[in-house]
């Protein structure tokens, strides 16, 4: 219980009001009280009808992935309940929000959610200790987690990376329960050769034996313009 209490301080409120009055009149008043009218619905209580202030929707939409983000939604006179987004209505001409589905979730349901990595042991990577470069492709990973235990976070072991070396997906421990969105086998982090010894190689590679097709080009190129 203690861990569902940790876990459940990560997922952000959400403040909305319970809305009086249903009908395209009163989706219109409360559009002038500069308000979005809303609706929650699923698990076993009636839809509630509901209001969000406009700049806080606007915002929460500006932040991104509104709609794989769990809230903590709260509403005078209800229980807290956890729920997801499963539409947002727009104005055809100003693209701005007229209308929010929000989904209650029980414990047990599916959701697709993105976790943040934590990288460790970057202290025991040989490549970082030579001075190579960490490049993190992805800090946050999509996966299928149960609504009741969802994990904070994905944690990926850099102990051993050497330059050149690539970690993916399917090197990484998931938390139980959970799998990512993505089949293929894609690309965390990896850690690169520094730039100035890049660069280095950069300007030495033409002269190099190991690549003549770049040479000829060049030569060609020169007899062309002769």
């Amino acid at each position: 219980m203690h861990m569902e209490n940790i876990m459940a301080g990560e997922i952000p409120d959400l403040h909305a009001q319970e809305r009086t009055g249903t009908g395209k009149g009163a989706a219109r008043a409360v559009r002038r009280a500069h308000m979005v009218p809303g609706i929650v619905f699923g698990g076993e209580k009636d839809p509630l009808p509901i209001q969000i202030p406009y700049n806080v929707l606007i915002k929460k939409l500006k932040d991104g992935r509104f709609k794989s983000t769990l809230f903590n939604l709260k509403v005078d006179g209800h229980e807290d309940v956890r729920v997801i987004c499963r539409d947002v209505q727009r104005d055809v001409v100003k693209d701005l929000p007229t209308h929010l589905d929000l989904m209650r979730l029980r414990r047990h349901t599916k959701i697709n959610l993105f976790i943040p990595v934590e990288f460790i042991n970057e202290a025991d990577a040989p490549g970082i200790r030579k001075g190579g470069v960490l490049t993190v492709v992805r800090n946050e990973i999509e996966l299928i987690v149960t609504a009741g235990d969802i994990p904070e976070k994905v944690v990926v072991d850099l102990a051993g990376l050497n330059i050149g070396d690539t970690i993916t997906i399917s090197q990484v421990t998931l938390p139980d329960g959970t799998k990512p969105t993505i089949e293929r086998d894609f690309v965390i982090c990896n850690v690169s050769a520094p730039s100035a010894l890049q660069s280095d190689e950069d300007e030495e590679e033409p002269e190099s034996a190991e690549v003549p097709t770049v040479g000829e080009e060049e030569a060609e190129a020169e007899g062309a313009e002769e």
